[in-house]
């Protein structure tokens, strides 16, 4: 068995922000621009999910999962368009959730929030 490599450790909150256990990469709590637009916290997500991919040597295309959690998912179809422009047609698999964020900045700040796994054959 191969072995589990974790990185971007968060030891004040017990968690690794990405996993890699044999061909899949776990990759967890992806924000950006908090506090801004709907549009620029799913793309500042998303510019965080390509950052941590590439720390792994991946793009965005070897995505197979995600889950997506919106403080209001009336906001999944801003999302679409963006997964439009940025998944060139090679489009995960994914899940929409609606929580309340227990993250600063109350009901203005964290609107947006994505989990990722990723494939590396």
């Amino acid at each position: 068995m191969r072995e589990i490599i974790r990185s971007d450790v968060n030891e004040i909150c017990a968690y690794s922000g990405i996993v890699e256990a044999g061909d899949y990469i776990f990759i967890n709590f992806c924000v950006g621009n908090v506090g801004q637009s709907i549009e620029n916290q799913i793309n500042g997500a998303f510019d965080h999910l390509a950052e941590r991919l590439k720390t792994v040597g991946l793009t965005l295309e070897s995505v197979v999962k995600m889950d997506c959690l919106f403080r209001d998912v009336w906001n999944i179809p801003v999302m679409e368009t963006i997964i439009k422009e940025r998944f060139n047609g090679k489009y995960p698999a994914r899940k929409s959730i609606q929580t309340e964020f227990a993250h600063q900045g109350g009901v203005e700040g964290l609107l947006f929030q994505l989990d990722a796994i990723a494939f590396k054959g």
